[in-house]
């Protein structure tokens, strides 16, 4: 049975260029449910990364509230909403944002560390995260000997070792071929299922829309469409469902 792990209403956000102001969310009402994949869709400009940043505590809305895992998130300090986003959200980004001189072991131990998990146990689960995304035999690699699907996959390995409620993922399929996106949009959705995480996917390729249970398209700061594919089967309320420590 599903729960909401994500309501937000009516968030805005503007930016100020120059003298010129501008809209890159105007009113978004938005939900998410653990154990589904929500696709947010449209073209560059349309307001999705912003709206990404919004949900996951990575920017401040001028006007709405999300309530994540049944606490609204913009009326805690930001010091607090650190160590939410700490604790509960795994992040996978286009550009993998991997540090050059670590291994993949390392790359995925480094942010259990900052969770507080002790050295022998982070090492335990960053190489199950890595073999659970079929890198068993990468362990040992630098983002320099990895192909940028291989990167891709530290860095969800990286974001589902803390054993997150909710997973953000930006553009996560931008630089990869077409089998490569095949792999980490199944990862994703693999998550969904089996850990019962709210993944929420921004993207305009429209390749993966086939793997989303729904699929949100929006321009210019509104969402124009919002269709369901995979219900789910019932509105059990938010609560949290993990942590990274």
């Amino acid at each position: 049975m599903s729960r909401l792990a994500i309501e937000a209403r009516g968030l805005s956000k503007a930016y100020r260029i120059g003298k010129t102001r501008e809209v890159v969310l105007k009113g978004v009402d938005f939900d998410a449910y653990h154990g589904q994949v929500t696709m947010v869709m449209g073209p560059s400009g349309s307001g999705k990364s912003t709206l990404i940043a919004a949900l996951s505590g990575l920017l401040r809305p001028d006007e709405g509230e999300v309530v994540a895992l049944g606490e609204n998130l913009w009326q805690r300090k930001a010091g607090a909403v650190d160590r939410f986003r700490l604790d509960h959200c795994g992040f996978i980004f286009q550009g993998f944002n991997l540090f050059p001189s670590l291994d993949a072991t390392e790359q995925v131990e480094q942010v259990l560390k900052y969770c507080g998990v002790s050295r022998a146990e982070s090492r335990m689960r960053a190489r199950a995260a890595l073999e659970e995304v079929g890198l068993g035999q990468r362990l040992h690699q630098k983002p320099s000997e990895l192909s940028g699907g291989e990167k891709q996959r530290v860095a969800i390995a990286r974001a589902l070792a803390k054993a997150p409620s909710l997973i953000f993922a930006d553009e996560p399929t931008s630089a990869l071929d077409s089998t490569n996106g095949q792999v980490v949009i199944q990862l994703l959705h693999r998550a969904a299922v089996e850990r019962g995480a709210a993944i929420v996917v921004v993207t305009h390729d429209p390749r993966l829309e086939a793997h989303a249970d729904r699929v949100i398209h929006m321009e210019d700061g509104r969402i124009l469409d919002d269709r369901m594919v995979n219900p789910p089967p019932a509105y059990e309320g938010a609560g949290r469902t993990g942590s990274c420590a």
